[in-house]
């Protein structure tokens, strides 16, 4: 099995600033730089929307058009962990954040779904303040 464990959230002014990560553990999980890793968020009342993901090497990434220029991902393989620097925070961004992996491995073609995920950690709430 695989845990994804997030952290970094918080309550924030429109304008900061906020590092989540995602730290990945798990037997089945060894290789982590093998595989896709992805950041979704959700409002209340709202679906699942792709954020950003990063592919196994980290040498590419993918963003949604309203947080382009605005967040970055980025992963360190020899901790296992992913993050996302969100700068520039806008009410709208405000959302429950996740982060997840599919089990197959590579730079997914699925990234944008979250129906291309297969495991997904617990979720950290961000709120930005107008």
């Amino acid at each position: 099995q695989v845990q994804l464990v997030e952290s970094g959230g918080g309550l924030v002014q429109a304008g900061g600033s906020l590092r989540l990560s995602c730290a990945a553990s798990g037997h089945t999980f060894s290789l982590y730089s093998l595989y896709t890793m992805g950041w979704f968020r959700q409002a209340p009342g709202k679906e699942r929307e792709f954020v950003a993901a990063i592919s196994p090497s980290g040498k590419m990434t993918d963003e949604a058009d309203s947080v382009k220029g605005r967040f970055t991902i980025f992963r360190d393989n020899a901790k296992n962990t992913v993050y996302l620097q969100m700068n520039g925070l806008k009410p709208e961004d405000a959302a429950v954040y996740y982060c997840g992996t599919p089990r197959t491995s590579g730079w997914s073609s699925r990234r944008r779904t979250h129906l291309g995920y297969d495991y997904w950690g617990q979720g950290t709430q961000v709120t930005v303040s107008s």
